[in-house]
């Protein structure tokens, strides 16, 4: 056997023997001592290197201990059989590159986060709060929270409800997450819109529920098939159905009710950018309709940011006690303290002062792109953008794949209308589009964005 070793000069930390000890490690990885090679004995390789025996019987022994070499009487000292080196794991994927220009769905100006307003909220919630806060939580949440937020929804969205009927969650998802685990709700299917947020239905999938699509047109969700879908509950966004950008009609709404009330179902309400209405007043809530009947969800992702993680359910009364079960003992996800920090700023009328900043910001922003669009590419319809956060822009049949390729190529981030596709939905409605999110990119790169957007655009 032969080990190539430094045995004079500098023998690096650890002396000759942690030198010896590497230099047959190594011999074993690469292979150039294979599984099953006897080692010569100590005393001989000790003469051999010109170190001293206790210093390769020590080496020896390290490397058995660590499983490299067997060491048995009358055997010697051998490479161990599994000694061998495992295949090298794949190397991690690497970070996908950030986009030079981001028009994506779904985000805020971050930016624009209330930072002073929230910090002062903050500090008086936590002079004034009670010992308990500093507990294990309510799985309710806050009752703080949930006496503010009873008084606002009924205020700003309509909403009939009151504090013993809120549930503080993590968000729209969370909410969706324990409303998959009510009995009522796992006795059927639910029924989403033919297009939708995929993220809730993967959350739907994922608790064993399937999902039915209902179609989707320009008065939103077709809520006249739910009779038909076999489904026990209905997720829908009917103040801003997303992603197209429709408010559920009047008609509709008051059809999904009716559904509810005849057969026992639930209506699930997600209202998606409820609060971002620009051409008149925001359309109410249909929990207003029938609060035993509609789960009403809310989150402050848009309106304030997604890092809180702070949403709410307004439930039936019939469901409170098994939503709390639901969640446990104790809160576990959301935070005391943000719940108390939110009370304070929606009591203190900071939380409408801010809405009506991002309403006016948000406003500016929609303008300019259907400005830029109507010079740029007039023949461009733009859609939806009544509310909300993002813009849908129409396109020719058969050309959504060939501009979402061309903006991924050019740095610019955005998304195709068919990636919100329900994967069993019918029909060519609403056909191909583009989902382009105008609220998040910062006020120096926003224009840019615009000038990519319009380059990737297919020509008249």
């Amino acid at each position: 056997m032969h080990v190539e070793l430094a045995t004079h000069g500098d023998s690096g930390r650890g002396g000759r023997r942690a030198v010896l000890a590497r230099a047959l490690r190594d011999a074993v990885s690469s292979g150039r001592l294979p599984p099953g090679t006897r080692l010569p004995p100590y005393r001989s390789l000790a003469a051999d290197l010109g170190m001293a025996r206790n210093a390769v019987a020590d080496a020896y022994a390290e490397l058995v201990a660590e499983g490299w070499l067997t060491a048995r009487q009358g055997s010697g000292t051998r490479v161990a059989e599994r000694a061998a080196a495992p295949p090298a794991p794949d190397p991690p994927p690497s970070p996908a590159p950030r986009p030079a220009f981001d028009l994506r769905q779904g985000l805020p100006h971050t930016g624009s986060f209330p930072r002073t307003s929230w910090l002062a909220a903050s500090r008086r919630a936590l002079t004034s709060a009670p010992n308990d806060a500093f507990g294990p939580g309510d799985p309710r949440g806050r009752i703080e929270l949930r006496r503010a937020l009873a008084r606002y929804l009924a205020r700003a969205r309509g909403v009939r409800t009151s504090p013993e009927r809120i549930v503080v969650c993590s968000g729209v998802g969370g909410a969706l997450r324990l409303l998959a685990t009510v009995a009522q709700v796992r006795s059927a299917p639910v029924a989403v819109e033919a297009y939708g947020l995929p993220h809730h239905r993967r959350i739907l999938t994922a608790a064993g529920l399937p999902t039915v699509p209902l179609p989707v047109d320009g008065r939103g969700a077709d809520t006249a098939g739910l009779g038909a879908s076999g489904a026990a509950s209905v997720l829908l966004t009917p103040a801003h159905q997303f992603p197209t950008g429709v408010a559920l009609h009047p008609d509709r709404r008051a059809a999904a009710v009716a559904w509810a009330r005849s057969v026992g179902a639930l209506v699930f309400e997600d209202d998606y950018d409820g609060e971002f209405r620009y051409d008149r007043q925001p359309v109410g809530a249909v929990q207003g309709l029938d609060p035993e009947r509609v789960v009403y969800l809310g989150s402050a992702s848009k309106s304030l940011s997604p890092a809180l993680r702070l949403g709410w359910m307004a439930l039936p009364a019939h469901l409170v006690d098994v939503v709390v079960a639901a969640k446990g003992e104790r809160e576990q996800t959301v935070s005391a303290l943000d719940q108390l920090t939110l009370a304070d700023f929606i009591e203190s009328g900071r939380y409408d002062r801010h809405l009506r900043g991002m309403r006016q910001r948000y406003r500016r922003r929609r303008d300019q792109l259907a400005a830029v669009l109507a010079e740029k590419a007039p023949h461009v319809e733009v859609t939806g953008i009544a509310a909300g956060l993002h813009a849908v822009l129409r396109l020719p049949p058969g050309t959504e794949g060939a501009v979402a390729r061309a903006a991924a190529f050019q740095g610019l981030a955005l998304e195709a209308l068919t990636d919100f596709r329900h994967p069993a939905a019918s029909g060519d409605t609403p056909g191909d589009g583009l989902v382009v999110g105008y609220a998040a990119p910062p006020d120096s790169a926003f224009t840019a964005s615009l000038a990519a957007l319009c380059q990737v655009l297919p020509a008249p």
